[in-house]
């Protein structure tokens, strides 16, 4: 798939760049207490195994704002402060050290408290994220547009980048959500031509594991594969671990980014002999946090599994009691089949060690030129 992004102002969130032409950053958000601090870092340190590269936590309190110190000294990804309603916590975030401010200029109040925040911001160095939901417009504009429509999401959110563009504020990211996919799609693409903000991209309170999950993947698989978009969140009501392994789903169907193993395994029908959905999901739980590009198959059918899946770099099948392992369609060895679990991920070990290898190897030889 030939997809030409958009070209975005660039900022940095910490270390990571935004826009510009920069790789489309994975982020989530904690559903721990951010005051927790323990519980906190301890999440995050697994979204960050997980791949997530910008984390954002909630700020609602002062308390919240004074763990921010704690926890990032303990993590080693970017941290977005979220903050609704009250400025003084967007100050108290800034100065405990996170990389980054989530706000709605609307319900922040006055603009002499957005300018506090602004003027902190800018001190500091660190972007703000202008956030716009459909469920919180304010009022002149829904009274406008006769209620949440797209368009005046995006009157809104040119409204908030103008206001902070005023103030001589330009590192800013925008995100504009709601909770359907048309209207979100809608807006991003009205707001993609109308300004060259980088882009935080999702739908926002998708719900659970399933109609969130489709709901993330068509709405911005959609954007994705139109070029808008250069942050993105799958939002479930989930472990925030899924939300991450989705998004690298979604980034890897569209073949804008890879991590890790693709593993693609059969719907099973009436020759299945073995429990495929839970093998799967433990194949899938095991190798959460590889991050070497292999292509698994995990096969149903001893007879059929290999060549349906002979693209598949390492694939495994199972039935009547016996297992198999493959390479490319080509049986390599059998063994019993309640071994095909611990088979499987013994040769994607292996597999990295080779790529390890071959890697060191053509180091070796870029040295001898």
């Amino acid at each position: 798939m030939n997809i030409i992004r958009k070209q975005t102002h660039q900022i940095k969130i910490g270390d990571v760049a935004v826009g510009g032409g920069a790789p489309i950053a994975v982020q989530s958000m904690t559903n721990t207490y951010t005051q927790d601090v323990a519980a906190t870092v301890d999440q995050i340190r697994r979204l960050e195994a997980a791949g997530c590269e910008i984390i954002r936590v909630a700020v609602p309190d002062a308390e919240a704002a004074e763990a921010i110190s704690s926890i990032t000294s303990q993590i080693g990804i970017p941290l977005i402060a979220d903050i609704h309603f009250d400025y003084r916590l967007a100050i108290a975030a800034a100065e405990a050290g996170a990389d980054g401010l989530r706000i709605n200029p609307g319900n922040i109040g006055s603009r002499r408290k957005v300018r506090a925040v602004v003027d902190c911001a800018a001190e500091r160095g660190i972007p703000i994220r202008v956030g716009v939901n459909a469920g919180s417009l304010e009022k002149d504009i829904l009274e406008k547009h006769g209620g949440v429509t797209a368009a005046g999401m995006v009157e809104s959110a040119l409204r908030n980048i103008a206001l902070l563009h005023d103030m001589g504020f330009g590192d800013i990211k925008v995100s504009i959500k709601a909770s359907d996919v048309g209207r979100t799609v809608e807006a991003y693409r009205l707001l993609s031509e109308k300004s060259d903000v980088p882009l935080h991209v999702g739908v926002t309170e998708a719900g659970g594991l399933y109609a969130g999950i489709v709901k993330s993947a068509l709405g911005i698989g959609m954007l994705l594969a139109e070029g808008i978009g250069d942050t993105l969140r799958v939002s479930l009501t989930r472990d925030p671990v899924e939300e991450v392994r989705v998004a690298y789903e979604i980034l890897r169907a569209l073949d804008i980014r890879h991590r890790g193993p693709e593993i693609i395994s059969c719907p099973t029908c009436g020759r299945c002999r073995i429990d495929l959905f839970s093998i799967a999901e433990r194949i899938e739980q095991a190798l959460l946090t590889c991050t070497t590009p292999v292509k698994i198959a995990v096969m149903g059918c001893v007879v059929n599994g290999p060549g349906e899946a002979r693209e598949a770099d390492i694939g495994i099948a199972g039935g009547d009691g016996r297992g198999i392992l493959f390479r490319k369609g080509e049986v390599v060895k059998t063994f019993p089949q309640e071994r095909l679990v611990d088979v499987l991920l013994e040769a994607v070990a292996a597999y990295e060690r080779e790529g390890e290898k071959r890697h060191a190897k053509g180091q070796r030889h870029k040295g001898t030129k």
